[in-house]
């Protein structure tokens, strides 16, 4: 029994295909009645106006009743019309004497047809053989009255991908590659030439946008309509001007296109001209067909003069100039025709601008002046050529930003050096207190900081926070930063607001190989403050991890006896013998990565070490074992003395065989390897 649905809800729910598998899988069937459904008595209008019934479900109850009629009518309820029967034996039926006397009308009631055992069999096999046939039908049979789309779907059915026909899509793309042969087969089996697909274009757009003269010639001898807008309002005017064909052009006007027409930006013919340089159809317009009033503001405020200046068509510039359609005139933003070539480095059109402009340091709505604009978009030939008419180089915007500033930020090396030489102001600050240092770590510009540096920028200014450009490279974590600021000669115990050094600031952000550089800097530092004489000894200065071919022998020794010799409290006995302070020590800690960690402490440490050795020490080798003798690890001496000895006769012995080693190896022989 199928009761209850809807035909909308039929299309997309299981429930009647389940209820269909069941009553056609039922031993003793009662024969019922489907209601709700929109497969009864289904009446639709034709043309006509006559109404029929159009599914075989409908047809097949017709039937039924005619030959039951009075049993029919002895099963209807007391408020339904015992003519039931007698009105549905026709071929045709009326919406309301299917309303008023169907059983199969909305909201009837389902009930089981008393008949003998034979004809009810017959019927039941009858039925599921019809119902089979209307169900292989395409549901589009099945619906009573074609419900009406809302506004949001009229609008989706219009641009729908599905809107065009094979014909009219085949009759596009042909506009498109501009095959004539194809589009009048197609035009001979009468497609809608103007068809629009789901942006709502026609082939005239496709024709008039690929500059196919002889597609759009086709298509207007035709009466293909020069009135349609697309989804942006872009008529096919509009694609002309932008494509630059004068004779598409004139074309269109005989054919009576819309002259003034704008897109939903507020652009027209013109603005589209000015954009694409298309000088002799601008000329055409305003010249020709005398349509001056097309001078006027697209919706960000731009008439065609901005816009060709904005794309650096000096040709363009000149003929509008020309025409007497330049102008000073400011956008929505501010900016003026200066401002948008100078955005965009347009340094011909800058320097014909110049030559009619008399305030280069008019700013915009941000504050800033055209030379701002081209040193924040990386162009140099066109700050250098505005730099030369008299911009102001240290000029700020309303958020204090200097244009030298806006380069580092920005990573512009080039004009960065470039504004050095020109002498300019290395001590302005941002709104949040930046200097130009600051802003260059912060956007981790390396070739910027080095190019600051060079100019005897402070390394040690400060900002709000009270930090140095050394403590933001250790919270970035960025090696290549920390080594170049390092080299410079960075205040190392510098504090910010809350005491903390840039070693503290780097262990606390778990940057290891960070908190090791600082580590070897400070040591460094106080290093060369007692020997100045011997600073760096001709080894060359840097603090990053060393990966040398020629430290790979004592580098293997140290990281065995790190992971494989040294206790859990050791390493900080040998770091506090080699002078270390309790803040390197606390600040290697802090990467913890569990009860194992001393191995990595106890490497990093001996590295650290072997950094100050290798500057200090002709024989960091021989300079370790002292050490460790002195400091009181007799024990790893020993353990040292075997693993270099093994190492130097190639035999590879592990760590392991190491231990057990050392007491079977003469003490002799081995001094004999290691001196």
């Amino acid at each position: 029994m199928i009761a209850g649905l809807s035909s909308e809800k039929v299309r997309h729910s299981k429930r009647f295909w389940k209820s269909i598998h069941r009553l056609f899988n039922t031993e003793a069937p009662t024969v019922m009645v489907i209601t709700n459904l929109g497969v009864s008595a289904n009446c639709t209008e034709t043309r006509a106006g006559q109404r029929r019934g159009s599914t075989e479900a409908g047809r097949f109850l017709r039937t039924f009743r005619g030959r039951g009629s009075a049993r029919t009518a002895r099963a209807t309820p007391a408020g339904g019309s015992r003519g039931a029967g007698r009105a549905a034996q026709g071929a045709g039926c009326t919406h309301r004497a299917s309303a008023r006397a169907s059983p199969c009308a909305v909201g009837a009631r389902v009930r089981p047809l008393a008949m003998p055992p034979a004809p009810r069999a017959a019927a039941a096999s009858g039925l599921r053989g019809r119902l089979r046939a209307a169900a292989a039908r395409p549901w589009r049979g099945l619906v009573r009255t074609p419900r009406q789309a809302g506004p949001g779907e009229e609008a989706a059915v219009t641009a729908g991908p599905e809107q065009l026909l094979p014909n009219e899509r085949s009759f596009q793309d042909a506009a498109k590659s501009n095959n004539l042969d194809l589009m009048e087969k197609l035009f001979e089996k009468k497609v809608n030439i103007n068809a629009v697909n789901s942006m709502n274009r026609t082939a005239l757009h496709f024709a008039v946008g690929g500059n196919h003269f002889s597609a759009v010639n086709f298509l207007l001898n035709h009466k293909a309509r020069v009135d349609i807008a697309d989804k942006h309002g872009l008529t096919v005017i509009h694609l002309a001007a932008w494509s630059g064909s004068f004779e598409i052009m004139l074309m269109l006007v005989k054919a009576g296109v819309d002259q003034r027409a704008t897109s939903q930006e507020g652009l027209n013919a013109l603005h589209f001209a000015a954009q694409s340089n298309s000088v002799r159809i601008a000329e055409y317009l305003v010249l020709e067909l005398h349509l001056r009033e097309l001078d006027q503001r697209d919706q960000k405020g731009r008439k065609p003069f901005l816009l060709a200046a904005g794309r650096g068509h000096v040709e363009m510039i000149e003929k509008l100039t020309c025409l007497n359609l330049h102008t000073s005139e400011k956008d929505k933003e501010g900016n003026t025709a200066l401002h948008l070539a100078a955005m965009h480095g347009h340094s011909p059109a800058v320097q014909v601008l110049l030559a009619q402009w008399q305030e280069v340091n008019e700013t915009n709505e941000n504050g800033e002046t055209p030379f701002f604009l081209a040193v924040a978009g990386g162009h140099e030939e066109c700050s250098k050529v505005l730099l030369a008419a008299g911009s102001d180089i240290n000029i700020i915007n309303k958020q204090n930003t200097s244009a030298l500033q806006m380069a580092a930020q920005r990573g512009h090396a080039s004009l960065v050096s470039f504004l050095l030489s020109e002498n300019v102001d290395l001590h302005r600050r941002t709104g949040s207190g930046e200097s130009p240092l600051h802003t260059a770590v912060s956007n981790k510009h390396v070739a910027v900081v080095s190019s600051l540096l060079g100019a005897q920028h402070g390394t040690d200014v400060l900002d709000q926070r009270q930090q140095t450009p050394l403590h933001v490279a250790a919270d970035l974590g960025n090696v290549e930063l920390v080594e170049t600021l390092l080299k410079a000669g960075c205040d190392l115990k510098a504090v910010d607001k809350q005491g903390r050094t840039a070693l503290a600031v780097a262990a606390r952000g778990s940057h290891s190989l960070v908190v090791d550089m600082l580590i070897k800097a400070e040591r460094y530092q106080a290093w060369s403050e007692a020997h100045p004489e011997a600073a760096s000894a001709g080894f060359p200065l840097t603090f990053k991890q060393d990966h040398s071919v020629e430290t790979r022998h004592i580098r293997a020794l140290l990281w065995d006896l790190a992971y494989h010799q040294l206790r859990a409290t050791e390493w900080q006995r040998l770091a506090r013998s080699w002078d270390f302070t309790e803040d390197q020590i606390r600040a290697i800690e802090e990467q913890w990565t569990g009860k194992d960690s001393f191995h990595e402490h106890g490497h990093r440490a001996l590295l650290i070490w072997l950094h100050g050795a290798l500057m200090t020490q002709p024989d960091p080798d021989r300079h370790l074992y002292v050490e460790l003798v002195h400091a009181g690890f007799p024990r790893l001496a020993e353990v040292l003395i075997f693993l270099a000895a093994a190492q130097m006769a190639g035999t590879g012995a592990c760590s392991g065989e190491g231990r057990s080693s050392v007491t079977m190896l003469p003490t002799a022989a081995v001094l004999f390897f290691w001196f």
